[in-house]
């Protein structure tokens, strides 16, 4: 089928091996990767008008974020791409601080990405949408007892037969926005709730929980006294999310800051009551990481001022996205708090906060392939785990496409591990700890975050995006280019000779004589020099981009170094994987804690099993034992081998 078929499902085109509900960042993602590995895939979503729309800001990156669009784009996806042809305004963040917490954030003009992305969609061969509700998933018992999804239904009755479905559904499941004392059903604003397929989920099996996220207001950028805010304009030489693009050379738009002040937080502590949150309204629960701007003045008692970033939301447009102020709090208490704060006591609101409660899947009910553990070929991705923001919803859409697709094909399933990516540190902490509210994918989550810079992200993933077959050909021409140019330069730093009799050159780069010889890779490991420095008097082409890392591999090699080791080790727990089969409640020697939240969780390796919240190391290591006798008593080995005598003793010890 060709072109906008809203609507319309042809007879004799009802079969799929790929639906995927709904069309959000998630959607995207999962649904290009499908059909880019050769699923028939079609997309069933409320409007093909809204497809990877922006609903709660108008920026996409920041620390981990953009270390996530970045991952996305080195594996093939599309979000990099999306985000640089409609990127407003960019900066780097953390230029300060050290490279593991470094990272791209930037503005989109939010109709410009929807419209690339739709795009996108309607031209990838093998890939069709439509509109429609989804009410159900269809899930049918195979010969061995197992369940396994066979298509949706929508609201009209309709059924669509496929082999795996992919449900990434956002807010929109049993979803309420709440403003102030007024409160109705919608997925977001302007668009209805999904109830029915909230009711199948629990029919099939799943536990759903209940979570919270929020927007700000946004207003007339004609009513904004910009004499009384600052200015922030894009970095001077702004960098792209995606290897694919070139430096963004166009114009690009600032965006400004403010501060709350006293009189912000009085009116707000004086209206806690008529807020959702703090009037008892919403039982979902809110990000932790995000609050609303109540939940700061509460939070927060003690701190005088709050940053508010005022956002352009496009191009064409004077729509003003007031970054910091989330909230539920009633539409006149929100057009007086605004008024209090500097630049904007005249401002006009085009569109108020509000807060939106919604179901969510609480995620130690899916694989690390995000497959569902109790119905094969259905997969979860995005808010419907738990998670908050596009980029993380981005990221589990990308592995839950790519992953439908091994499904069809009996590939062995894709899954990052946390030293590999922070898609693998973002899905491990899902399937595995679980959340309790929102989850946001920080830096500090990372073990090995020196590691997994945004520098080195296709040096990480690139190779495995090729492997699986979603990096074109044209991608991997770039990616070799960039690798051998990079490893180029670093022989040409360890072979190049300084001597300190080469004083003159030394002092140009502002470094003093030398006691010895050193090379040119010595003399880089200094914290003050840096590679234009020596580019500038001992030679060197690399741009900007492949600069930095070199520098990085350079400079703090030490630590990566030791960082490798401490992976090395990892990855042998990693290694030992747990039988599915096997019965925590048998094994005594380990805790009733652990025995529950194993029998749960059911990892898949060692590793995994280490990380669940009330596993002890002692619990890991009975688990050890356990997992080597059951091994030995499959192979009808004597249980009593020396083997499993000495491991128990170690054990026990």
């Amino acid at each position: 089928m060709q072109g906008d078929y809203r609507g319309i499902i042809y007879v004799d085109m009802r079969f799929y091996d790929a639906v995927v509900i709904g069309a959000g960042h998630a959607g995207c993602e999962a649904a290009l990767a499908a059909s880019r590995l050769g699923l028939r895939t079609l997309v069933v979503t409320i409007s093909l008008d809204r497809i990877a729309l922006m609903p709660c800001n108008c920026s996409i990156g920041g620390p981990a974020k953009g270390h996530l669009v970045r991952e996305i784009d080195a594996l093939g996806g599309e979000m990099g791409l999306a985000s640089d042809a409609a990127c407003t305004h960019i900066r780097m963040l953390n230029t300060g601080k050290g490279p593991a917490v470094r990272a791209l954030r930037s503005q989109e003009d939010k109709k410009l990405y929807s419209e690339y992305m739709r795009r996108v969609m309607q031209s990838q061969r093998g890939l069709e949408l439509i509109e429609a509700m989804v009410s159900e998933i269809v899930v049918e018992k195979t010969v061995s007892g197992l369940k396994r999804a066979v298509g949706v239904r929508t609201s009209d009755g309709t059924e669509i037969a496929a082999r795996t479905v992919i449900v990434t559904t956002g807010t929109f499941l049993n979803g309420v926005i709440h403003i102030g004392e007024k409160r109705f059903p919608a997925g977001r604003a302007d668009e209805p709730p999904s109830n029915e397929l909230s009711d199948s989920l629990r029919e099939i099996g799943f536990d759903l929980g209940r979570l919270k996220t929020g927007t700000t207001a946004r207003v007339d950028k004609k009513t904004i006294d910009f004499d009384r805010v600052e200015e922030q304009k894009s970095d001077e030489v702004p960098r792209a999310f995606s290897y694919m693009t070139p430096l963004v050379k166009r114009d690009l738009l600032p965006c400004w800051l403010t501060h709350t002040n006293e009189r912000t937080h009085e009116i707000i502590r004086a209206n806690l009551e008529r807020s959702a949150m703090y009037g008892g309204r919403i039982e979902g629960v809110g990000p932790r990481y995000c609050p609303s701007i109540e939940d700061k003045i509460v939070r927060f008692s003690d701190r005088q001022s709050h940053q508010v970033f005022l956002e352009q939301e496009g191009w064409d447009t004077d729509s003003v996205y007031v970054q910091g102020l989330s909230t539920s709090l009633p539409e006149d208490v929100q057009a007086e708090f605004i008024a209090s704060i500097p630049g904007l006591e005249h401002a006009r609101i085009i569109k108020p906060g509000y807060a939106i409660e919604y179901d969510f899947v609480p995620p130690t009910q899916i694989k690390p392939s995000l497959e569902s553990k109790d119905i094969q070929g259905l997969f979860l991705a995005g808010q419907i785990n738990g998670t908050s923001g596009y980029e993380e919803a981005a990221a589990q859409g990308l592995l839950a496409g790519v992953n439908a697709a091994m499904l069809v094909q009996e590939r062995s399933p894709l899954v990052i591990q946390r030293h590999e990516g922070y898609i693998g540190v973002l899905v491990d902490d899902l399937v595995t700890k679980g959340v309790s509210d929102p989850y946001r994918l920080l830096t500090s989550r990372a073990e090995h975050r020196l590691v997994l810079r945004h520098d080195n992200a296709d040096m990480r993933l690139t190779p495995i995006g090729r492997e699986v077959g979603l990096v074109t050909d044209e991608r991997w021409r770039i990616f070799k280019n960039r690798k051998q140019a990079v490893e180029s330069e670093l022989l040409r730093f360890r072979r190049t000779m300084v001597s300190p009799t080469d004083s003159g050159k030394l002092a140009e780069i502002g470094v003093e004589s030398l006691g010895r010889q050193m090379s040119l890779e010595e003399i880089l490991r200094r914290p003050e020099v840096r590679y234009s420095d020596i580019a500038g008097v001992f030679g060197g082409e690399l741009d900007s981009e492949n600069a930095e890392l070199l520098e990085m591999e350079i400079k703090y090699r030490g630590y990566i170094e030791r960082q490798m080791r401490e992976i090395e080790r990892a990855k042998r727990l990693e290694h030992q994987e747990i039988p599915e089969i096997l019965d925590y409640h048998s094994i005594r020697a380990i805790s009733s804690e652990a025995r529950e939240k194993l029998s749960r969780v059911k990892p898949r390796t060692l590793g995994q099993a280490s990380r669940i919240p009330g596993v002890t190391p002692a619990d890991v290591a009975m688990l050890s034992v356990h997992i080597h006798r059951f091994a030995c008593s499959k192979q009808k080995v004597d249980v009593g081998c020396d083997l499993c005598v000495k491991t128990l003793d170690d054990a026990e010890k």
